[in-house]
């Protein structure tokens, strides 16, 4: 890495700093209960990622990026961690259901592929 790409590095690395320290005074104003209240935390959480993803642009660093992916889940470790577990809703599905809605749409494309080919044999066909 050339010293504009060191530079680039270490401002970007003070902004990200700061975008989490107010991120954290943010937060600060929330009280444990509604950490995990989509309605109360998408302002401060928004901020942090357009806070990030600003100076990414500003110094034209590159977003998304390590760094900012390490704030993003320092703030799930930090004040998110337990929402899971208090809200079951937002639980990922199981890994059955799961598999099947990725599996479907995977297994229906090449079925599609044939129907299409074999639709526009047809048509070449009838002229």
């Amino acid at each position: 890495m050339d010293y504009t790409g060191l530079l680039q590095d270490a401002l970007y690395r003070i902004n990200a700093e700061v975008c989490w320290d107010r991120f954290g005074q943010q937060m600060a104003n929330v009280s444990a209960v509604h950490l995990c209240t989509w309605n109360i935390i998408s302002r401060p959480y928004t901020t942090l990622r357009h806070c990030l993803e600003d100076w990414a642009d500003r110094l034209e660093y590159g977003y998304p990026n390590a760094l900012a992916e390490h704030y993003t889940i320092r703030s799930h470790h930090t004040y998110f961690l337990n929402c899971t577990l208090e809200h079951p809703l937002l639980l990922d599905p199981p890994e059955n259901v799961l598999l099947t809605l990725i599996i479907t749409p995977i297994c229906l494309i090449p079925f599609l592929v044939t129907l299409v080919v074999l639709k526009s044999k047809d048509g070449e066909m009838q002229a």
